[in-house]
């Protein structure tokens, strides 16, 4: 697949690695982009330049200063608007052209997800194991991808111990198909601060600072006072890709914020 131009399998799959790959790490001696650059027969300083590029597109990047490289072409923007229109397809179609690289190669393909979210999946055959494989495909990128973005910290507590944060949905999974991987329609939470999320206990305002509901304010739970009412207008952490958008945390507050759903 060598050449000097960029075919768009290959701009692809370079994209849905820059959106999971913290942007601190993206320089040619990260594994993932060396493994990357193998498959596509180019070389990892090519593709650390290529994901560079694409920072540079991406507003939540640009809005603070650190431009990229900015010699992203118009097909690197095609791609890029491609992934806004159409996160869910385009995650499972990267998946399965990196499954076609792989065995081109004579390898063995191996699913690129955590050990949780592999268990179980030989329980399953058939057309039922391809939907729950697709299905923990696209919630492994859709926490990477949030993960990454808020530095591996909750985004209200700074809690940092992966194995106690969650990617979060602004707008539940169930209410909005279209957004279900979009990053900017998550956060990196505690499991604690998900559930109130999730809850209806926390939400955030339009500048994504932390609103606590009357009824934790009226709770006489210790650890809900030391821990969640301190959190009241207080702002969350921004991540360094893939802000909040303000579409989705106005939604969340309507719709589950449990003080609005008591005014309703």
């Amino acid at each position: 697949m060598r050449n000097n131009r960029w075919s768009r399998e290959q701009l692809k799959l370079a994209f849905h690695l820059y959106c999971q790959v913290p942007f601190g790490k993206l320089h040619s001696r990260n594994a993932e982009i060396m493994e990357l650059a193998q498959l596509i027969g180019r070389t990892p300083s090519a593709v650390a330049m290529k994901l560079v590029n694409f920072a540079s597109l991406d507003p939540a990047i640009t809005s603070t200063g650190r431009a990229g490289l900015g010699n992203a072409g118009s097909l690197d923007r095609e791609i890029w608007e491609e992934f806004q229109a159409n996160w869910e397809g385009l995650a499972v179609e990267c998946n399965r052209l990196r499954t076609a690289l792989v065995e081109l190669q004579g390898q063995v393909p191996t699913l690129a997800l955590d050990p949780d979210e592999a268990t179980g999946l030989d329980d399953f055959t058939g057309e039922t194991r391809r939907v729950v494989t697709e299905q923990r495909i696209k919630q492994h990128f859709f926490r990477r991808a949030v993960l990454s973005s808020y530095r591996g910290r909750c985004c209200m507590s700074g809690l940092s111990e992966p194995r106690l944060l969650i990617a979060s949905h602004i707008v539940p999974w169930s209410k909005d198909k279209a957004n279900r991987l979009n990053p900017s329609n998550g956060l990196c939470l505690s499991a604690i601060h998900d559930k109130a999320f999730d809850k209806g206990l926390l939400a955030l305002s339009d500048d994504f600072r932390v609103l606590v509901s009357t009824e934790l304010k009226r709770s006489q739970d210790p650890f809900v006072q030391r821990v969640l009412l301190p959190l009241e207008g207080r702002p969350i952490e921004m991540p360094e890709r893939f802000v909040p958008g303000t579409g989705f945390v106005s939604r969340h507050r309507a719709d589950e914020f449990v003080d609005n759903k008591a005014r309703n």
